[in-house]
């Protein structure tokens, strides 16, 4: 049976949860938010080579998506934080898992990784 979501239709479960968290960022920036609350700035700071346009529509996919929360307080300049949700924390084990294995394959080739947060 076909599940449809947005514009694109589903045969697996598997398919539609890694096409919520496919792109170059979207784990990325649901790992740095595991940590707690970021602004946008503090987010542009870890990702570094993500462009503002780029950033912008995958915080937007992100909280359409129920895998991060967003608001936004009514000061000069504005101010707006981001925190993943419950639907997004459950993802956390996953990616600690990658994180790990990662690092095992890295040290049989000889790399050593630095991560900033190991929690």
């Amino acid at each position: 049976m076909k599940v449809k979501y947005e514009e694109k239709e589903y045969e697996c479960a598997f398919s539609f949860a890694i096409d919520l968290i496919n792109g170059k960022w979207k784990g990325i920036i649901l790992w740095y938010l595991k940590d707690g609350t970021l602004r946008y700035g503090e987010l542009r700071r870890h990702l570094g080579k993500i462009t503002q346009k780029m950033l912008t529509q995958t915080l937007r996919e992100l909280e359409k998506d129920g895998l991060i929360d967003r608001k936004v307080y009514p000061v000069v300049p504005p101010k707006v934080e981001y925190t993943i949700t419950e639907s997004g924390k459950k993802l956390l084990p996953i990616f600690k898992s990658l994180q790990e294995w990662g690092e095992e394959v890295g040290a049989q080739i000889g790399e050593v990784f630095e991560c900033s947060s190991k929690k």
